[in-house]
């Protein structure tokens, strides 16, 4: 079976920078798991992995315009110290923040006296992104998968958990499980 639109796809990775840092991988841990063409992915990973199959590798280097878009100086901004009720605020450190277009996370990226510098564009925006991919497994979504456009499963546990692993968005169980397997 192929990597195309509505397939359900495990694969291992490796993320690094232009430095060839590691941002993530997924050694040690179980494959990622995704719902293809359905943006679970950055559009460029999905672009490149589209008709592989099974056993396939894939190394390649993803534009920003294909990741997670050019780093936009509007979405670097000052706030004041009050915005955040109290909270020890520090260079690096990362809150959720809501607005118009709902949550997203934000990053504080400067301290002056009372103003805070926050930058609200993904931490990964304007980076090249070089990944090599195996692809682990294609197969068919089931008819719930397609209907809430990501992947179910049963808990890591090995059980399959229902809607006590209850997926907040959606409830229909494709979350963790209270069995210590999350």
């Amino acid at each position: 079976m192929i990597v195309e639109k509505d397939r359900v796809v495990s694969i291992g990775y490796s993320l690094k920078d232009d430095s060839g840092s590691v941002i993530d991988a997924s050694e040690g841990n179980e494959p990622l798991v995704y719902l293809h063409g359905n943006g679970n992915l950055i559009p460029g990973l999905e672009k490149r992995l589209e008709g592989k199959k099974a056993g396939e590798r894939v190394t390649c280097v993803i534009e920003p315009a294909e990741g997670y878009g050019e780093h936009d100086e509007s979405l670097v901004f000052k706030v004041t110290k009050d915005e955040f009720e109290g909270a020890d605020i520090e260079i690096g450190m990362q809150f959720e923040a809501h607005g118009e277009e709902g949550a997203q996370i934000v990053t504080v990226v400067g301290i002056e006296g009372n103003d805070v510098t926050i930058d609200a564009n993904h931490p990964l925006a304007g980076e090249k992104l070089h990944f090599d991919v195996n692809i682990v497994e294609v197969r068919a979504a089931t008819p719930e998968e397609l209907e809430h456009g990501h992947v179910h499963g049963g808990c890591e546990c090995g059980g399959d958990c229902g809607d006590e692993c209850g997926d907040e968005e959606c409830g229909c169980g494709s979350g963790g499980c209270g069995c210590g397997g999350d």
